[in-house]
Parts: C-alpha cells; sequence; structure tokens
C-alpha cells in the first residue's frame, strides 16, 4: 500500500517533500553540531556538494543542445521572413515592457519604504566588481567568430543568433533542407526524452542543494540589511503573483490561476538551481506539454528569454540602487531614476552572458548615477537567497510572454492550457516519448 501511494506522488510533491526535507536536515545538523569540522568537510562540501552539484551540471548539460536543436527546429518550421520578424519584435517589445514595469514598481517603492540608513555605513567595505560590459560591446558580442566556441562556452545570445540563422536556412534550401528539418525534429524528441529522464533525480538534487543552504547561510548577514530584503522580497512576489498574472489576462484572456498551477515545477526548479539557463529544459517541456504553447514560438521565445528577459535581477538593481544611495546619503533626482530604468532595461540584454550575472550589471548601473560601487557589499550576504527567489519571477516572465504570444500567434492549444492533467510527469507527454519502446 505504502509502495502504492507513494507512486502516487507528483513531480510537484516529491521536490517540496526534497526542498522541506533538505532544510530540516541541514537546520538539524546545524544545531546538534555546530562548528563541526566532519560535518563541514565530509557533509556540507563533501556529499551535499557533490549531489547538488550533479544535479545543476546535469541541467546545464542539457541547455545548449537543447537551445541549439529546438531553436533550429522552430525557425526552420518559420519560412516566411516576415512572421520569423513579427514573432522575435512581439518578444523583444514584451520583455523589455516587463522589465520596464518590475524596475519603476521597484524604484517606487524603495523611495517610499526607505530601506536604507546611512549609520550602515562602515569602513573598510569593498567589492571587487569585474568590469561590465557597455552596451555596444554586448551588441557587438552577439555576434559569434566562432560557433563552436560560443557552444562550449554557454554564450546564450550568440547560440540564439546563430541557431535563427541555421533554421532560416534549412527553410530555404528546399528538399535537402526538410531532411535536414527532420533529423533535428528526431533529435529534438531525444533531447526531450533525456529532459524528463534528469527531472526524476530532481527531488534528491533539490535535497541537497537545501541542506547545503541551510547549513551555510548565516541567519547574521540579515542584520542590518533585513529592511533591504524584505523590500526586495516583497516585490519580487507582487511582480510574480500579481503584475504577470494580470498581464497574462488582459493580453490573452486565459485564466491565471491554471497557469500558476501550471507552473510549480518550474518555479521550484528555478528557485533551486538559482539559474534560468539550468531550469530552461524544464521550463520548454512545461510551455509545451503542460500550457499547449506550439514549439516553433517556445522555442524560440524562451531561450531568448532565459537570456536577455531579468525582471527579477532588474528589481534587485532598482532597490539595491535606491538602498545603497540612502545609505551612502545621495539624493537621486528624477533623472537619476529614469536613467536607471533605461539603463538597467537595457542591460538585462546582456546579463546572462556576464559572470556575476546580478551583481556585475548592478555595477554598471551604480557607476551610471554616480554611485559607490562599494555599497554592493551590504548586500552580498543575502544575495544568493534573493538570487533564488528572482530566478523564478524570470522564469515566470519568460513563460508568461510565451503564452501570450503564442496566443496572439494562433500557436496556443487552449483544450491542452485548460486541462489540469495535460503533460503531467505520468501522462500524455511521458507515454508519447515512451511510446515506441512499448509497442516494440
Amino acid at each position: 500500500m505504502a509502495v502504492t501511494q507513494a507512486k502516487k506522488l507528483g513531480l510537484t510533491s516529491k521536490i517540496l517533500i526534497g526542498m522541506g526535507g533538505g532544510i530540516l536536515f541541514g537546520l538539524l545538523l546545524r544545531n546538534l553540531f555546530p562548528e563541526s569540522t566532519f560535518i563541514d568537510e565530509y557533509i556540507t562540501q563533501g556529499f551535499l556538494h557533490v549531489i547538488g552539484t550533479i544535479f545543476v551540471s546535469g541541467l546545464k548539460m542539457l541547455v545548449v543542445p537543447l537551445v541549439f536543436i529546438s531553436l533550429v527546429c522552430g525557425t526552420c518550421s518559420l519560412s516566411d521572413p516576415s512572421k520569423l520578424g513579427r514573432l522575435g519584435g512581439k518578444t523583444i517589445a514584451f520583455y523589455l515592457f516587463t522589465t520596464a514595469i518590475a524596475l519603476s514598481m521597484a524604484i517606487l517603492i524603495a523611495i517610499m519604504i526607505h530601506p536604507g540608513n546611512a549609520s550602515l555605513v562602515s569602513e573598510g567595505l569593498s567589492f571587487n566588481a569585474k568590469e561590465a560590459p557597455s552596451l555596444a560591446e554586448v551588441i557587438i558580442n552577439i555576434v559569434p567568430t566562432n560557433p563552436l566556441q560560443a557552444m562550449s562556452e554557454g554564450n546564450m545570445l550568440q547560440i540564439i543568433l546563430f541557431a535563427v540563422i541555421f533554421g532560416f536556412a534549412i527553410s530555404h534550401i528546399g528538399e535537402r533542407g526538410k531532411r535536414v528539418a527532420a533529423l533535428f525534429n528526431d533529435l529534438n524528441e531525444v533531447i526531450m526524452r533525456v529532459v524528463t529522464l534528469i527531472m526524476q533525480l530532481a527531488p534528491y538534487g533539490v535535497f541537497a542543494l537545501m541542506a547545503k543552504l541551510a547549513l551555510t547561510l548565516g541567519l547574521e548577514t540579515f542584520g542590518s540589511v533585513l529592511k533591504y530584503f524584505f523590500v526586495v522580497l516583497g516585490v519580487l512576489l507582487l511582480h510574480g503573483f500579481l503584475v504577470y498574472p494580470s498581464l497574462l489576462k488582459v493580453f490573452s484572456g486565459l485564466n491565471p490561476f491554471t497557469f500558476i498551477r501550471k507552473m510549480r515545477d518550474v518555479q521550484l526548479f528555478a528557485f533551486s538551481t538559482a539559474s534560468s539557463n539550468a531550469t530552461l529544459p524544464v521550463t520548454i517541456e512545461t510551455a509545451e506539454h503542460r500550457l499547449g504553447v506550439d514549439n516553433k514560438i517556445a522555442s524560440f521565445t524562451l531561450p531568448l528569454g532565459a537570456t536577455i528577459n531579468m525582471d527579477g535581477t532588474a528589481i534587485m538593481q532598482g532597490v539595491a540602487t535606491v538602498f545603497i544611495a540612502q545609505v551612502y546619503g545621495v539624493d537621486l533626482t528624477i533623472t537619476d531614476y529614469a536613467m536607471v530604468v533605461v539603463t538597467a532595461t537595457l542591460a538585462s540584454i546582456g546579463t546572462a552572458g556576464v559572470p556575476g550575472v546580478g551583481l556585475i550589471m548592478l555595477a554598471m548601473v551604480l557607476n551610471q548615477v554616480g554611485l559607490p560601487v562599494e555599497g554592493i557589499s551590504l548586500i552580498i550576504g543575502v544575495d544568493r537567497l534573493l538570487d533564488m527567489v528572482r530566478t523564478a519571477v524570470n522564469v515566470t516572465g519568460d513563460t508568461v510572454a510565451t503564452v501570450v504570444i503564442a496566443k496572439s500567434e494562433g500557436g496556443l492549444n487552449e483544450e491542452i492550457f485548460n486541462d489540469t492533467q495535460a503533460g503531467k510527469t505520468a501522462g500524455s507527454f511521458r507515454e508519447q516519448v515512451k511510446g515506441p519502446e512499448i509497442q516494440s
């Protein structure tokens, strides 16, 4: 009986159990064996680190082949150049629109709540930020000089551009192109099967990640920046659970509650891994098989969103800019705030290709309005936890945009969207993938 009940547990339930169990396990070890060298070396940095890293690496392993293959499949099915241009224009416009909303809301709420306190400034604050690229460099670096090198380095913007050009070329060489397209469609089925296999390991990977976090995250780090932490968290939740559902309802007329329920797996993956790119395989599968988005749209908008749509990061940058200005007693003008919105919105285009992601982009924004970059050291302690939440917000935004654009392009199966059982792990998608094996 126990075995039968265990089999009925869905992936979301298993991930939640893994997450809760990991946190409890980590806190238990932390309280029972404080400052234990054995626990630190063999459990935290040993067993848990190895399991968590393998899980995240397994997801990241799929990102480049998944993005390239699925994007080639999607692009080569769009033989009409005007349709490809229209899809790209809508996608980028929607992403920039939501990023601007996120930033404006973050700045306004931070000004109203005033989380910064000038007494926080102390001597010795330091943050060695790597130099952020200029907007011109970001645009130039979109074009790969070596596509294979871009794939080996995981440069997503370059991979996306090459995949679009490659897929477009396939669609314009007649019968030979159809044969190549058929090969990529078969490869796409293979890579999606690998996604389902990796997803079965999720509860164990999430357990290890959460346990390690509970063992290493010091409560004292919240101290003086507790107010900043809750302001950022509040704006992230507001954007994720109010703004996005409202935009979905306004632009598509679809039920936002159905959308949120079906996004739980993706949000949990994003929260656990703190990486939009690592979550991308799960996001694409959910969009196609749980939400009913056509592959040729999902395979274009989601990889692009994981690269340029960083609303969660933009919220952090907006609140952090106001917070640091208040801490150092710098009065920003309306022009300065407008510059923060413009700079951070445009900077989001290059965020994913920069090591250190949000904090380095924050350095660019702070420099733009003349604030000391050293202030970043105040928020480093809580950034890891906030990074997990804002990644969940980022992937939610990517998927909202994908559903809205799919609806406008006639590429959304509303029957699948409204079916609560559609695409569940034990449901239609796995049966479709496993079908040939069962029959043989």
